[in-house]
Formats: structure tokens, C-alpha cells, sequence
């Protein structure tokens, strides 16, 4: 989930809280509740901020309290004092993360699933809790037990979060891709896990098409040998066989019965997030019921303010951890609004038509998404009702300036804007806003609540207004309980405290500024390094990519073997329009002038295609690798690219460069 922000602070924010709204909400109330119990004041979220990372056991047990976590059993202690990763919470506690999502009962719809043929189901609470006591008893009867792994090949509807439920209801471990990953991409994550049972869905839609996923699924079948049953899921109501290891989705959810809850430790496994596998076989990297649970309520509850009832919509896939935090939702009595299929499809205002026909309190976009909106002048706020949007979501990729003032003018200036860092890692974020925030364009307001968040210069010390590493100095409940099939951990320390030991190093550049937002100007392993001064590749981004013209854009920052250094700068052009000289000195021209004069690249080559991961990111380090003269078969998994096409096309560019 990992966003950035990047520019210089305005003078002023381009949005601030309302005060009647602002006391309104959750963490206000929040605010009240820690002061009844502590006697401590906190007039604004940088004194509450303060508080929640210097006092983590208070912070965290009133999260608990707030919002009325149920354990059968009394928890001894909040957190012990092990070093991170080592550090262990709520020892003693026994509780289940499904039992949470399912306390709402009544006909009020749970779930709302939309297909991009239009198609629409909702799931009411009751139906929602009878399907998945179904298809938990089912699981018991066929054997699976807590600890038991649970896969499912499945789109973004209403099947994969019952199927998730139903495997967390019994203790089951769950992790589950989308079909657009072939059979070896998703084997090479879940035969790692050796599951037992697999969901499978007969294929999806995508931009105006069915993609029939059969052939595929029954390969994916065979390529994991420990599975003992697979339930056939009817996304596109094509026919399939049916055998004695084989079951349809009616027969196994079409029952009476009512969840029966596992109660489980609070580091009981609840799933498997798998990381791209830009860098080698994804890793396994495994989160636990109590984490989830009191992250997600933190997150959900308190930052994006969603109360009972709410419309939750955040455009994602089954491949990515927003799918997770969409589902928790229920958590706080939201009603996710699922979506599958293009975002652009029929046209670019697909989702901001389904905001308003589901009346979205939230809606998670891309900052590709808000680009193309503005490129294709929409006027959401004008031509559609979204009287109910209170907070637009953007993550995956760096968030520039110039959208936060789109979003003001043209969707509306009550809607607060809600960049995001964080990422699969910790299936949550690190930095965010609330309803108590200010918003700077080009900025994350704020460290979200209970995150000791910090930039560290190269001697290990906290900086302001400068680029730093991202580091967490104090333990969060949500962080991985291990990474799988890692038994001595070293994989899961080297990952993130392999630099400063007992310090969450994230791998991204971070600052921290005097007025208390965060701007993450990239990864720290693509860092651009001209005569020795680092520069985000977001800063490039957020100038280029506001020139008419230019549709995408790839900075690489590439070390030659003849000790040469190599910045070149790849554009992907509007159609009809052309990379022209002219063109090329104004974008040096705009680098120079609105970032620095070691912004200005090399060169600047149209491509026709960036690169992406199957969750939106641009794939730089494989790009720089090619460029550093690694073969393709090297750089990256096949699986792991959106289009392997559009990384095959930099080959063209390795040593000597091009002439």
C-alpha cells in the first residue's frame, strides 16, 4: 500500500477539518474515552499522536476497550518488553477475528458485490453469518481443523469474503490470488503452504470480457497435491465437473447453520499475504487474528472514520492487502462495496458511478486513477451525486501535488483527501490522515496512531525537513508474526532489522516536516543518487506527469560497470501525441525549475508501457537491473509483472545504453 506524497509544503493546507464534523467522529470520541480513563488532554491529534507511541500499553488497551474486543479469556498483559520483532502481545487472550466481523445481525446488507457487467448481490448480515457457518461446518466435516491452510483462486466478490470467514471462523489459515495470475504464478504461492482445500471460481470479467479460468483452476489443482477438496465457485456460470473431491459453491454454503467461533491466541495465524516476487519466490509473510484485529479497528474506526453502516468502497484486487482491510471493514459495521473488474470500464467513470449509486462514505482510488480523471476532464462532484463521499483513499503509487487541488475543485471541497503509506508488510499503514487532520497537497497528514514513526539520516538519528530512512522504533500489533517456512526468523530479520537492529526499516525515503506530515519519496533501493545526493524518483513523477501529453513515466538511477552513472527518463505518451525536441526541454525545463537541476535526466526515451506489479507499483529496481545488464529471465518472476511485455521492451536499453 505503499503511497507517497512529494513537493515542497504550500503555505497553507488545501484542506481543513470542520469543526462540527471533526468533533462528530470516532477519534473525537476517542479522544474523550482515553481522557476519562487516563485524565490526560489531548487537544489535537499531535498531542494524542504523542501519547498513543510513548504509552503503547494504554494507547492499545484503550483501542481494545473503545471498541469492545471479546476474548473468552482475560489477557495478562498488554505487551511484553522483547525486542522487536520478538515483542508479543496480549498474552493469555483468546478470540477470533470472524466473530468480530459477524456481531451485526439483521436484514441491513454486509456485503454489496458489483460486477462489471453490472451485476449486483447484497449479502444481508444474516445471510452473511448463515453462509458462513455453512461453509464452516462443511470444512469440519471434511476434516480441516485450526492451523489448517484454506487457498482460494478467486475475482473480488462476495465468495472470497465468505470463504475467508468461514476459514477464519474455524482457525483456518487463509491467502488467496486473483485469475489473472496464471496456474504456476498462483501454485508457486500456494503450494508453499501445502493447503488442504481450494476454492476455485470458473473466471472473471475483465474491460468487457470473460476470461474462462477452468482450464487454469484444475491445472493449479493439480500442481498442489496436499489439497484434498476443491469447491467450485460460479463467477461466470460456466459448467463444471463435479467429482468426489469436488463440490459446488450452493451445495457447501446452503445450509442453517450458525458460526461456531475457535477460540484462538492472539498470535494464532489468521493469514498468508505473499510479497510481489519481484526479487525471488514471493515470501509468505503471515498476520494474526489479535494484530489484525486491533489494527484494523485502529485504522478503519479511528483515521478513515467509518461507522456502522457506511458504503466502503476501495478499488482492489483478491492480490492485494487492501482487499484485506476492505473485508474488515464489517469490523466497524461498515458495508463493503466489492467491486470486480477494469476501473476503466465501460469508461473512466466507472467507480466514480458506483460511489454515488452506493452512496460511498469512503472511496479508495489509485493516483493513477485521479490523473486519469482530471486528464479526462470529469466534474465527479457536478455530474453525480456524492453527497455521501466524506473521504477519498489513494494509495499504491506517489501521490503528487496537483490531484489534491483536483479533488477540491471538481469533486468536492468537503472531501478529505486520504494519502496512505504502509503495504503489505503490516497489512496496514504507517502514515495516513483523520477527521482532526489538516491536508497539504503533495502530503500524508500525519504518523497514523500508535506508529513511532521516524526518518534517520545515515548515522541512525531522527531528521526534520530532510530525507531519511522510514523506521519504526516501537512495535505495532499488526506487524508479521513470521514469514512462512522461515524457522529460525532470519529471512523475517534481515527483511527489517537487518540495518538497525531492534528498528523497523521499511526500505522506503521518508521526511518528516517541521509541521508534522510525511512525504515518502521512494524506495530506498531505487534511490537516484547524482554526486552523491539522493533523490526520490516521486519528485520526478509529480512534474513530468502533470505535462500535457505524457501519460506515464519511469526514472531509473542506474551504477555502469565502468563506474559511470546512468538517469535516464522513460515516457509513455497520450495517444497521437509525440516525444518532439520541444517536448524534451520542456520536461528538463520543469524538472529543473520545480525540482532541481540533478532531477533533469540523461535522456528521455518514450516507451510504450511501464512496467507495474500486479498491485500497481512500478517495477524500477527490475527496470534498473536490465539496465545494468542483467538478463530478463533474472530480473523478475513472470508472474509478478502486469504486463511481461513492457519489462521485455527495456531489454533494448542494457550497456552500452542506447545510441
Amino acid at each position: 500500500m505503499s503511497t507517497t506524497g512529494s513537493g515542497s509544503s504550500p503555505s497553507a493546507p488545501v484542506w481543513l477539518p470542520d469543526p462540527a464534523t471533526a468533533a462528530r467522529s470516532r477519534i473525537a470520541r476517542f479522544t474523550e474515552f482515553v481522557a476519562e480513563r487516563t485524565g490526560t488532554t489531548h487537544p489535537d491529534y499531535p498531542s494524542l499522536w504523542k501519547w498513543s507511541v510513548h504509552d503503547l500499553p494504554g494507547f492499545w488497551s484503550a483501542v481494545w476497550d473503545f471498541f469492545g474486543i471479546h476474548s473468552s479469556a482475560p489477557y495478562d498483559g498488554v505487551l511484553d518488553d522483547a525486542p522487536m520483532p520478538a515483542t508479543r502481545w496480549f498474552s493469555g487472550a483468546r478470540l477470533n477475528y470472524a466473530e468480530h466481523a459477524l456481531r451485526a445481525e439483521g436484514p441491513q446488507p454486509a456485503i454489496i458485490s458489483v460486477g462489471e457487467d453490472g451485476t449486483t448481490t447484497r449479502v444481508s448480515r444474516d445471510d452473511l453469518r448463515r453462509q458462513v457457518g455453512s461453509l464452516a461446518a462443511w470444512m469440519r466435516r471434511n476434516g480441516v481443523t485450526a492451523g489448517d491452510r484454506v487457498v482460494g483462486y478467486l475475482p473480488n466478490t462476495a465468495h472470497t469474503a465468505v470463504a475467508f470467514l468461514a476459514a477464519a471462523t474455524i482457525g483456518a489459515v487463509w491467502s488467496a490470488c486473483g485469475q489473472d495470475y496464471g496456474a504456476p504464478g498462483a501454485a508457486a504461492r500456494f503450494a508453499q503452504l501445502e493447503p488442504v482445500i481450494l476454492f476455485a471460481a470458473d473466471g472473471y470479467r475483465w474491460n468487457g470480457k470473460e476470461h474462462d479460468r477452468r482450464t487454469e483452476a484444475d491445472d493449479l489443482r493439480r500442481a498442489l497435491p496436499t489439497v484434498r477438496h476443491t469447491v467450485r465457485v460460479p463467477c461466470l456460470g460456466l459448467p463444471t465437473a463435479e467429482g468426489p473431491d469436488s463440490s459446488g459453491w450452493a451445495e457447501v454454503t446452503g445450509g442453517p447453520e450458525q458460526p461456531v467461533f475457535e477460540q484462538l491466541a492472539f498470535d494464532a495465524p489468521l493469514w498468508v499475504l505473499f510479497s510481489s516476487g519481484t526479487t525471488g519466490t514471493p515470501k509468505g509473510i503471515v498476520h494474526g487474528h489479535g494484530g489484525v484485529l486491533l489494527d484494523h479497528h485502529r485504522l478503519l474506526g479511528l483515521h478513515l472514520d467509518l461507522r456502522p453502516a457506511d458504503r466502503f468502497l476501495w478499488y482492489t484486487t483478491t492480490n492485494w492487502m487492501m482487499w484485506n482491510l476492505v473485508i474488515s471493514g464489517l469490523l466497524v459495521g461498515a458495508t463493503p462495496v466489492l467491486y470486480d473488474g477494469s476501473p476503466g470500464h465501460p469508461g473512466p467513470r466507472r467507480l466514480w458511478e458506483l460511489a454515488a449509486e452506493h452512496r460511498a462514505a469512503v472511496l479508495g482510488v489509485s493516483p493513477g486513477y485521479l490523473l486519469g480523471s482530471a486528464r479526462a476532464g470529469l466534474e465527479p462532484g457536478r455530474e453525480l451525486d456524492l453527497s455521501a463521499l466524506r473521504v477519498l483513499g489513494s494509495t499504491g503509487a506517489p501521490l503528487p501535488a496537483q490531484p489534491y487541488y483536483w479533488v477540491r475543485d471538481h469533486v468536492g471541497a468537503r472531501v478529505q483527501v486520504f494519502s496512505t503509506c504502509g503495504g503489505t508488510d503490516i497489512v496496514s499503514g504507517f502514515a495516513g490522515s483523520a477527521p482532526t487532520t489538516p491536508v497539504w497537497a503533495g502530503e500524508i497528514s500525519a504518523p497514523l496512531l500508535g506508529v513511532a514513526l521516524e526518518a534517520w539520516d545515515a548515522h541512525g538519528l531522527p531528521v526534520t525537513d530532510e530525507v531519511g530512512e522510514l523506521v519504526v522504533t516501537r512495535p505495532l500489533p499488526s506487524m508479521p508474526l513470521y514469514f512462512w517456512d522461515d524457522p529460525d526468523s532470519s529471512r523475517y530479520r534481515d527483511a527489517y532489522f537487518g540495518t538497525y537492529p531492534g528498528v523497523w526499516r521499511h526500505g522506503d525515503w521518508m521526511t518528516r516536516t517541521s509541521h508534522g506530515s510525511v512525504v515518502v519519496s521512494g524506495r530506498s533501493d531505487s534511490t537516484l543518487n547524482r554526486q552523491g545526493v539522493r533523490l526520490g524518483s516521486a519528485d520526478v513523477y509529480a512534474v513530468v506527469e502533470e505535462l500535457p501529453g505524457i501519460r506515464d513515466s519511469l526514472v531509473i538511477g542506474a551504477e555502469l560497470a565502468d563506474g559511470g552513472y546512468w538517469m535516464p527518463l522513460f515516457v509513455v505518451m497520450e495517444p497521437g501525441q509525440d516525444l518532439t525536441g520541444a517536448l524534451r526541454t520542456r520536461i528538463s525545463d520543469a524538472l529543473r525549475t520545480q525540482a532541481s537541476p540533478r532531477h533533469v535526466p540523461d535522456t528521455i526515451v518514450a516507451v510504450p508501457a511501464v512496467p507495474r506489479t500486479r498491485t500497481g507499483k512500478k517495477l524500477e529496481v527490475p527496470v534498473k537491473r536490465l539496465l545494468q545488464g542483467a538478463p530478463l529471465s533474472q530480473v523478475v518472476s513472470r508472474e509478478a509483472v502486469d504486463d511481461f511485455d513492457a519489462l521485455a521492451y527495456f531489454t533494448r536499453f542494457a550497456p552500452p545504453g542506447p545510441s
